[in-house]
Parts: C-alpha cells; sequence; structure tokens
C-alpha cells in the first residue's frame, strides 16, 4: 500500500532474518565469474536512521538488530551480516540500518547490476538519492515492483537473483506474489527468487508457503522465525520467514548451524521457535 514506509519497521527481527538469508545468496552468486543481476521489487528507502521518527516510535530494532549488536558468539552468517550493519556505522554506535538494496549493493561485485523498484513516492525518492552516485551498476525505478519485474526477465547475463518482500498490508499482495514468481519462472525458470513473508493469524500468510510450494521450481528452501507465541486477539506479526526458490545448495546447511543460535537470541517468549525445511529436486 502507498501509506507503508519500511522505516517504522527497520531492523526488526523480520529484517534480521530476510537480510542473512540475502547475504548467503548474494555471496553464492558471486563465486562465478559471470555476473549476475540482483532485483529488488519493493526496495524501500535504502537506509534508515534508528534515531528518526519511524524507527524510534516503535523501536522495533532493538528487538532485532539491537539483540545482536554487541553479540560476539556468533554463527559465521550472522558475522556476516554483522559486517554488513556495522560497515554503515564505523562510529561503534547503533544509529543507522541498511535495508536490502544497501546490503546487495556492499555484497555485489562491480560486474553485477541491481535494479531497483519502489512505488512509494517519498521512499524512492530516498532511494535514489542513496544510488545518486552510483552510477550505471545501480538502476532506480519508481514503479509497482511486480511489474517491472517483468521488464528485466530474463536478465542479459542469464544470471539472477530477485527479493520479493511486499508489506502485505494489502491482502492482495499474497496472490500477487503468488502469481508473479509463477510467471517468473516461466520468463526465467533458472533464476532464484527468494520471497519474504510476513508470520500472521490471517490464512492468506498462513497458506502462502505451501502455495509457492506447488511452484514448478527446481527446489526451495523455506526457513520462518517465530520470535513469540501468536497474539490472543490475532493482531501483530509473531515472525517472518524467507520462501528461496532455486536456492543454492549450500543454504540449507548454513541455516541449520544459524537456526537455533538465531532463535535463542531473539526469543521473546516461550512460544518461539523456528522452521526449516527443503526440497531438492
Amino acid at each position: 500500500m502507498l501509506s507503508y514506509r519500511h522505516g517504522y519497521h527497520a531492523g526488526n527481527h523480520a529484517d534480521v532474518l530476510k537480510h542473512i538469508v540475502l547475504i548467503q545468496l548474494a555471496r553464492y552468486m558471486g563465486q562465478k565469474d559471470k555476473p549476475f543481476t540482483y532485483a529488488d521489487t519493493h526496495a524501500g528507502g535504502g537506509v534508515y536512521d534508528l534515531e528518526s521518527t519511524f524507527a524510534s516510535k516503535l523501536a522495533e530494532y532493538r528487538e532485532g538488530i539491537g539483540r545482536l549488536w554487541e553479540r560476539r558468539d556468533v554463527p559465521p552468517a550472522v558475522a556476516e551480516y554483522l559486517a554488513e550493519v556495522r560497515a554503515l556505522n564505523p562510529s561503534g554506535r547503533l544509529l543507522q540500518y541498511p535495508g536490502s538494496p544497501w546490503i546487495a549493493a556492499r555484497v555485489l561485485r562491480e560486474q553485477d547490476r541491481l535494479r531497483l523498484f519502489e512505488l512509494h513516492s517519498k521512499e524512492s525518492r530516498l532511494l535514489g538519492e542513496c544510488f545518486k552516485d552510483a552510477g550505471k551498476r545501480v538502476t532506480v525505478e519508481p514503479c509497482d515492483g511486480f511489474a517491472g519485474l517483468k521488464a528485466v526477465l530474463p536478465p542479459p547475463s542469464r544470471r539472477g537473483l530477485v527479493l520479493i518482500d511486499p508489506s502485505y498490508e494489502d491482502k492482495h499482495d499474497y496472490e500477487r506474489v503468488v502469481q508473479g514468481v509463477k510467471d517468473a519462472l516461466t520468463r526465467f525458470a533458472g533464476g532464484t527468487y527468494a520471497v519474504w513473508y510476513p508470520q500472521l493469524t490471517r490464512r492468506e500468510s498462513i497458506d502462502l508457503p505451501q502455495r509457492l510450494k506447488r511452484l514448478p521450481a527446481k527446489g526451495w528452501v523455506h526457513v520462518a522465525l517465530r520470535v513469540r507465541e501468536p497474539s490472543k486477539d490475532g493482531f501483530g506479526m509473531h515472525g517472518s520467514g524467507m520462501f528461496v526458490l532455486n536456492p543454492p545448495w549450500t543454504l540449507h546447511a548454513t541455516l541449520v548451524e544459524t537456526m537455533p543460535w538465531l532463535t535463542g537470541v531473539l526469543a521473546l517468549d516461550a512460544g518461539a521457535g523456528f522452521t526449516l525445511e527443503q526440497h531438492a529436486a
């Protein structure tokens, strides 16, 4: 929805999970010399000031990146993630949080390309400002990401990583995600598609992973982190998940090592837990 601003939620537990997975996907893609394209359908503003009115109003980062910031006993995948956040905070104080585009731009190589889509007018202006000196390597487009994705697939190099993470404030986003990934697989069957989703009590959220499992990908990895028991009134997000179609073969093993530790650190009550499953073609 056009009212959604990710700054309210920057650095929360959902961002932690999403960005840990994103870094693993991007680093794996970069192991081959051939360039690849990274596409982000709902890119947001790029970088978020954690002392801003947006972030400080809910201060969700305190229960996300805030719990990891001073830790040194971290699994390798969490260490890679923290290194990227610390690069944005050279003073050692947690003042800013990087969005997915900023992280991807850091991890991708000079020969790789970023195609960033953001429909919200203010967010897209901030995103453009964030990458104003990036040259042709980064393209920011103020348009609907689902529509924009069709124009970039298949990428020229025939190698691509796509992050799809709408706000889901509009319940139609669930359907758009399923249809968007289905169409993307038709256009570019060999791409890696990472879908973020919120864990809510609403039926659309609960059903989404099962719907994605039925799509014609070569394989998938599904990881979800629940930080608390679902609220009795049915409101609020109690966790989130990442569903990766055509994942790297290394991803599942990395998450086996990471998720027990991450769940323990981010747990808010005894209802915390995680899901990790895979299907290999």
